[in-house]
C-alpha cells in the first residue's frame, strides 16, 4: 500500500481513531491517576462515597469536556439565533430542521461519550473501586466469623477491607474471598458495559445508514467533501482575516507589516490611542456588518489622517491635517 493510499485510508477513518485514541489517553490517565491518587479511607459511609465520587466525578468532567470541545455544540446554540419568521416556513423544513438538529446533537453527544465511557469501564475492570464502594455492603452470611457480631460492627470490620493492615489476622481469609468476589462483580459489571455500548453502537450505526439518502459511495464522497471543505475554509478565513486586518493596520500606522519601501507613516493621537485600547466585545453595527475589535471599529468610523510624518532620504516632515470642518 503506497503512503497516499495509507493516508486517504486514515482520513476516511478520521472519526475511528479519533475515539481510538480519546480512550487510549483515557485508558492511560485512568491508571495514573489510580496508582497516585485513589487511597480508600476504609471507614463505613466514607467508603462508598470516596468510590463512587472516583468513578462517577471524573466520567462527569469528561462528558463535559466532550462536550465542550466539540466545534458542533456550538454551532448548535448559535445556528439557531437567525430571526426566522415560523409561520413563513413550511411544515416539511422545519422538521428537517429537528431532524439535523437530532442528528448532530447525536454526533456530539456519542463522541461526548467516548472518554466517560471508557474511564467507567476501566475503572470497574480495574475494581478497587467498586471494592472500596461496595466493601461495607457484602454479602457475608455463610461465614460464621459474623454471627457474633452487631450489624454496625459487621460494617464497620467489612469496611476496612480494603486496606489489608487494618484487619485482624483472623479475617485474613474471609477478607481475601469477599475481595474476590467484589472484585468479580466489578469486573463482570464493566464487560457488561462494555458489550452493551458496542451493540447500541452497531444499531444506532446501522440505523442512521439505512436511513440515509446516500448511498456507500457517495456518503465517502460526502465525508471527503466536507473535510475538504473545512480545511479549505479554515485556509482562506485565516488568509481573509490577515488581509482586512492589514489594511485596518495600515490606516492606524500609515504602512502595513512587511513593507520595504516605507515613505510617510502616521503618528496615532491620545484620542486614536483610546479608541482601540481596552476590551471590547462584538458590536453590530447594523444587520449585515459587525465590528469585530475596536481597531476595527476606528477605522469603520473613517477618521482624518491626523499628523503623518514623511520619510525621505533621511529628512523627516511633520504634516498635520487641519482639524475636521475647517476650510
Amino acid at each position: 500500500m503506497s503512503l497516499s493510499s495509507l493516508i486517504s485510508f486514515l482520513k476516511s477513518k478520521e472519526s475511528i481513531i479519533f475515539n481510538a485514541i480519546v480512550a487510549l489517553l483515557t485508558v492511560g490517565g485512568q491508571q495514573l491517576f489510580s496508582f497516585f491518587a485513589f487511597s480508600c479511607p476504609c471507614s463505613p459511609t466514607e467508603n462508598l462515597r470516596y468510590g463512587l465520587a472516583f468513578l462517577g466525578v471524573p466520567a462527569l468532567i469528561l462528558l463535559i469536556v466532550g462536550f465542550v470541545f466539540n466545534d458542533n455544540t456550538w454551532r448548535l446554540f448559535t445556528g439557531s439565533t437567525y430571526d426566522y419568521n415560523i409561520q413563513e416556513r413550511s411544515r416539511q423544513s422545519l422538521l428537517m430542521k429537528y431532524k439535523l438538529i437530532c442528528f448532530v446533537l447525536g454526533s456530539v453527544a456519542g463522541r461526548a461519550l467516548v472518554a466517560p465511557v471508557t474511564w467507567l469501564a476501566v475503572t470497574l475492570l480495574n475494581g478497587s473501586y467498586y471494592s472500596c464502594a461496595a466493601s461495607e455492603f457484602a454479602n457475608v452470611e455463610r461465614y460464621d466469623i459474623f454471627k457474633n457480631l452487631s450489624a454496625d460492627a459487621r460494617k464497620f470490620t467489612l469496611a476496612q477491607f480494603p486496606c489489608a493492615q487494618l484487619v485482624p489476622s483472623n479475617f485474613s481469609r474471609v477478607r481475601e474471598e469477599v475481595l474476590l468476589e467484589l472484585k468479580y462483580q466489578s469486573q463482570v459489571s464493566g464487560w457488561l458495559l462494555i458489550a452493551c455500548v458496542a451493540v447500541l453502537f452497531f444499531i444506532i450505526l446501522c440505523v442512521a445508514r439505512c436511513c440515509s439518502p446516500l448511498t456507500y459511495l457517495q456518503l465517502n464522497y460526502w465525508t471527503s467533501y466536507v473535510n475538504n471543505e473545512q480545511t479549505l475554509f479554515e485556509k482562506a478565513t485565516d488568509q481573509h482575516s490577515k488581509v482586512y486586518a492589514m489594511q485596518n493596520i495600515k490606516k492606524f500606522f500609515g504602512f502595513s507589516p512587511g513593507d520595504k519601501n516605507v515613505s510617510e507613516i502616521r503618528v496615532p493621537s491620545s484620542t486614536d490611542w483610546r479608541a482601540v485600547s481596552g476590551l471590547d466585545l462584538l458590536k453590530v453595527v447594523n444587520q449585515e456588518y459587525c465590528h469585530y475589535s475596536l481597531l476595527h471599529a476606528w477605522a469603520d468610523e473613517d477618521p482624518t489622517d491626523g499628523k503623518v510624518v514623511h520619510i525621505d532620504g533621511g529628512q523627516v516632515t511633520v504634516d498635520t491635517a487641519p482639524p475636521p470642518g475647517s476650510s
